[in-house]
């Protein structure tokens, strides 16, 4: 295998032990069709030397990495799925195929999805359709873009075989997609240890946690300090979620992973409109994971966190961290919110205040999320646009007023992408556009094209720093 020196293979998951974990083999598929590589992502591990044959051996036919693992590994979890317990769950069509350290010493995972049935499969295939695989490029790559901690879609590969599905056209093709992400460790995980009474592995998978992802040790206090920083995290990645205007669509204690990053890209969709009703699950009878109501499910998955970590602490020691999460979440919005826009930050019941604001204008006018946050870029109202007649109305006018008193952040419009005639956006009809060229045609240059869009309007962003961890 060629590959990069920054290769650094890790097996940490093994310190668990088998109690948390099934041995599984991958399909044989019967064929492999490389549809996409993540070579951006691959050079944070050192692997994007790896020719596209020796690609196709290692993540569609899952030969080992070097010095990696040596077993593919099924995770075991439990969770809620709509505020309902199920503890018949666990990775049902994929497995943890290896570890590594990135460029920035952190533990990644590689993990499969579609890759074949597991022991937690129960009725399903455990196959993956290669439309839910490019869903699932299209959203990571645009929360990427947008400053969203997310799983990132490292290889989409076509299998070549014919997969029946109740809720699309049947048949429809195959393909097995892994995602890098930064552990694959969920609130579930330590559900499951509670649900069983397993104090001594949830004290294990406790120090665990604190070590590989926040670098700390064990002790006494080791539960309270990681509920502090899965509270803190999260409420980031709420906020994160708002200021986007994304909506993950299945929010449940299962996928929420204890770093805090976003990942398991199901029923998503980006709402054109500040909508706090819009759903993206048709099954979301509720409106439970609705775009106004994610803050709220995500603190309620940490407050099951809380409850399993009784297990082996006092939750009186606890509840602090659980009672911050509305404090980081509003701290953590006003950083999305405002690097978004571009400005700077002030005194936070102000800046709050203006947020309400923004949020009242949009509704009030009718205008789309991503058309705001690119004519407003740096505070103040770039002309034409098709938004102007909006603009012109009393809610804006409040607006601009409040928006006067900030500077624009440094570097907020050093990118020629401001200049464009309109924002990058992701909504479902153009998914299911580039969905239609693939289908029809077999033709990619529609999904390459918007990768290649999303990643620049990703560089234009970037040039205000994201908030460190």
């Amino acid at each position: 295998m060629s590959q990069a020196a920054s290769y650094r293979p890790e097996r940490a998951i093994v310190e668990l032990g088998d109690e948390f974990y099934d041995k599984v083999e991958p399909a044989d598929f019967p064929q492999a069709v490389l549809r996409f590589r993540n070579d951006r992502a691959a050079a944070e591990v050192g692997l994007e030397g790896l020719s596209d044959e020796a690609w196709v051996r290692h993540f569609a036919r899952f030969e080992a990495l070097p010095g990696n693992l040596e077993d593919k590994l099924a995770l075991r979890y439990h969770g809620h799925q709509f505020r309902v317990y199920n503890p018949d769950l666990g990775d049902g069509r994929g497995f943890l195929f290896a570890q590594m350290r990135d460029e920035g010493g952190r533990l990644m995972d590689l993990g499969t999805k579609g890759s074949g049935q597991t022991p937690w499969s129960r009725f399903g295939d455990g196959r993956l359709t290669l439309k839910g695989g490019v869903r699932e490029i299209l959203a990571t790559e645009m929360l990427e873009a947008l400053g969203v901690e997310t799983s990132r879609t490292f290889s989409l590969i076509e299998t070549g075989e014919a997969l029946h599905r109740g809720d699309e056209p049947s048949p429809t093709r195959s393909a097995v997609m892994v995602r890098l992400s930064h552990g694959h460790i969920r609130i579930g995980t330590f559900q499951r240890l509670a649900f069983l009474g397993q104090a001594d592995n949830m004290a294990k998978l406790t120090d665990y946690c604190l070590r590989h992802y926040y670098g700390e040790a064990g002790g006494a206090d080791a539960p309270a300090r990681l509920l502090g920083h899965v509270a803190r995290r999260t409420a980031r990645l709420a906020a994160s979620y708002v200021a986007a205007g994304f909506v993950h669509g299945v929010l449940n204690s299962d996928n929420i992973n204890i770093t805090a990053e976003s990942f398991d890209y199901g029923p998503w969709r980006w709402t054109p409109y500040w909508d706090g009703g819009f759903t993206a699950a048709y099954f979301d009878e509720a409106g439970l994971y609705s775009f106004g109501r994610q803050p709220e499910a995500i603190h309620w998955d940490v407050v099951q966190l809380y409850g399993a970590l009784g297990l082996i602490a006092d939750e009186e020691t606890l509840r602090a961290a659980v009672e911050a999460f509305p404090d980081h979440f509003n701290e953590a919005l006003r950083a999305a919110i405002f690097r978004r826009l571009g400005i700077v930050p002030g005194d936070l019941e102000a800046d709050l205040e203006t947020i309400v604001a923004i949020q009242t204008a949009m509704v009030e006018g009718s205008v789309e999320i991503d058309r705001f946050f690119f004519d407003w870029r740096g505070g103040r109202r770039r002309a034409p646009s098709p938004a102007d007649a909006a603009y012109e109305g009393e809610a804006f006018a409040a607006l601009a007023g409040q928006l006067s008193a900030y500077e624009a952040a440094p570097g907020a419009l050093d990118h020629d992408y401001w200049s464009d005639d309109a924002p990058c956006s992701m909504h479902i009809d153009e998914v299911e556009a580039i969905w239609a060229r693939i289908a029809e045609a077999d033709d990619w240059s529609a999904l390459e094209a918007k990768v290649a869009a999303v990643r620049r309007m990703g560089e234009a962003y970037r040039r205000v720093p994201l908030e460190t961890a």
